[in-house]
């Protein structure tokens, strides 16, 4: 691989007319030839009550690809704190680590069935003139989810992950219990030790994932941690999630400079029609997240052109359209460089989801080898 690698994020999507048994073989699969593809890493991500999307659970589905795998290294982007707490989540990926030493990724993040933080905009060094950085990386308008802080779906949701009357820990305390958990350095406010066997010592790689320059970027900077901006969640803010990582860097034991992932939306088939059909579903399947209604399977192609779109439900959807990379490997590693540019990324994570697995597994072949090229 080039000297900036790809990773593989996968939701473990359902496709339309499928199973989530279907769709867990698929991913253990996909993860299978990412690994003869040549990609770096492959990571899970965790949501839940979403009737298109498996992946409930990253550390069990991570233990199972592991004993498919044999060395690329997989992860979970990310672990939900929002509704766990730092000894669980130590445990678990010691355990995982404990039978499968020196290849596991730990990526925290802060949702537990909370809509993303609207905050104010933060001003980046990278101009944007038009929704444009100088080379030609769209950045969207900023999208706010006010709209789905009173959705009642996503207070049932927080109210099954949590315990009753719980309440979350504080994010940036709980990286600390975490931390000092592996080191095995954590006291009690009275000075009692605890140890987490498995997990105390464990060889993980740990990544802070964000989609802005608040808390998130200001946690992994601080201590030290490698830093996964989310492009493909929220593309409008990925350069302040950047460049506040940057910014509230201090060298650790692990990284003596900054390290950044950004992730992609991407599509890629032989040409650019082939490319955009297979993309089809794309619309919708956002539609339905940002509605509130959970990811619906993913719609095949046909599914998809029969649904009658509303200007709302396109103002709803139009900034995670407009920022996927969908074509040839040749016009997406071009979109892919732009993001390189622009971020600074060190790597750079690949998110793809087609109703079919077989263009989906061949989507990342051919980028694969286009940007080996490069």
């Amino acid at each position: 691989m080039p000297a900036t690698p790809l990773g593989v994020l996968d939701l473990v999507p359902i496709a339309s007319g499928s199973t989530a048994a279907e769709a867990l073989h698929r991913s253990v699969d996909l993860a299978q030839q990412a690994e003869r593809f040549g990609y770096a890493r492959y990571w899970f991500a965790e949501h839940h009550l979403n009737p298109g999307v498996a992946g409930t659970s990253p550390a069990v589905v991570l233990a199972l690809t592991a004993s498919a795998t044999r060395t690329i290294r997989i992860g979970s982007g990310a672990v939900q704190l929002g509704h766990r707490t730092a000894l669980s989540t130590v445990e678990e990926f010691g355990l995982i680590d404990a039978l499968h030493p020196g290849r596991l990724d730990l990526g925290l993040g802060r949702s537990g069935g909370r809509p993303p933080a609207s905050t104010a905009p933060v001003s980046t060094t990278t101009p944007v003139v038009d929704g444009r950085t100088p080379g030609g990386l769209r950045i969207p308008p900023r999208f706010s989810f006010e709209h789905l802080l009173g959705s009642p779906r996503v207070a049932l949701q927080r109210a099954l992950l949590q315990q009753p009357n719980a309440e979350s820990q504080d994010y940036a305390e709980q990286i600390d219990d975490i931390l000092a958990l592996l080191a095995g350095t954590y006291r009690s406010a009275d000075g009692i030790a605890a140890r987490a066997v498995p997990g105390e010592g464990a060889d993980l790689q740990l990544w802070i994932l964000g989609s802005s320059g608040g808390q998130s970027a200001e946690v992994a900077g601080r201590n030290g941690l490698r830093f996964a901006a989310n492009y493909h969640v929220s593309p409008g803010t990925v350069l302040e999630a950047a460049e506040g990582y940057r910014a509230a860097f201090q060298p650790s034991d692990v990284l003596d400079k900054p390290y950044v992932t950004v992730s992609a939306d991407v599509v890629v088939a032989e040409d650019d029609a082939t490319a955009r059909e297979l993309a089809a579903g794309y619309d919708l399947w956002v539609r339905s997240i940002r509605t509130a209604e959970g990811a619906i399977p993913y719609p095949t192609p046909e599914e998809a052109a029969a649904h009658v779109w509303t200007d709302e439900d396109r103002e709803l959807v139009r900034d995670r359209v407009e920022t996927r990379f969908v074509g040839t490997a040749e016009r997406v590693a071009d979109e892919l460089e732009r993001l390189r540019e622009a971020t600074g990324a060190d790597e750079l994570l690949i998110t793809t989801i087609t109703h079919d697995h077989a263009a989906r597994v061949r989507s990342y072949e051919l980028l694969a080898k286009e940007w080996s090229h490069r």
